[in-house]
């Protein structure tokens, strides 16, 4: 079921917009009507789209299995290929990544239940989301899950226009499929990193949402 609230991180941002949406609307009192009309829709059109972006919502998994790979975020699949994971696993593995534009929810979810073996952050560039390279050199955080019989990789990934990636977890955790692990602000990706016999259950360019869409099946 869907529900609407805002996520934490965005409570001081919102703050910000109102006080700026407050200041316009009292200037345009002092200016013509035709100046103080557009102020006013700069000020509703500021504060919604803020709001939107910090929208979180509620979302319950209808059959918690974490040998099922949930979506880790809202987005579209653009990336779907074998490749060499180096950071962590240093071996081969099926790599699956999520674009999320700016009107995408950029709530980050936990993929799967268990324990987190490893968590880092790493700063670096901006790229586009989409550049090959992002995934390597961009700022970024990456989270390895056990479930107790397969682990499996996420990576958090900033896009040009995101400044701030913001991870939850730590090594050690006990973590609930579904629950919020983190937030993106603005532009970004996800990358998931699995083992070569997942089964795929999504498309390339297909549109997923965190806690609905399956991404693979562990075997």
């Amino acid at each position: 079921m869907f529900g609407f609230r805002i996520h934490k991180e965005g409570f001081a941002s919102l703050m910000v917009v109102t006080v700026v949406c407050l200041a316009l609307i009292f200037i345009g009192q002092y200016t013509p009507p035709i100046i103080s009309s557009l102020l006013i829709l700069i000020s509703v059109f500021l504060f919604v789209v803020v709001l939107q972006f910090f929208r979180n919502p509620v979302r319950k998994i209808s059959n918690y299995d974490d040998n099922l790979v949930y979506a880790p975020a809202d987005g579209k699949v653009v990336v779907m290929e074998e490749t060499m994971e180096g950071e962590y696993f240093k071996d081969k593995r099926l790599m699956v990544s999520i674009f999320m534009s700016p009107i995408n929810v950029h709530v980050n979810r936990n993929p799967i239940g268990g324990t987190v073996e490893y968590s880092k952050y790493h700063p670096g560039k901006y790229l586009v989301a989409w550049h090959p390279k992002s995934s390597t050199e961009n700022e970024r955080t990456t989270v390895v899950i056990n479930n107790g019989r397969e682990k499996i990789l996420f990576r958090q990934v900033a896009g040009a226009l995101a400044k701030r990636i913001v991870n939850y977890l730590n090594a050690g955790d006990k973590v609930v499929q579904g629950e919020d692990m983190g937030f993106i602000k603005f532009g970004s990706r996800v990358d998931l990193y699995l083992p070569l016999n997942a089964i795929i259950k999504v498309s390339l360019d297909q549109k997923v949402f965190g806690n609905k869409s399956i991404i693979a099946e562990l075997v």
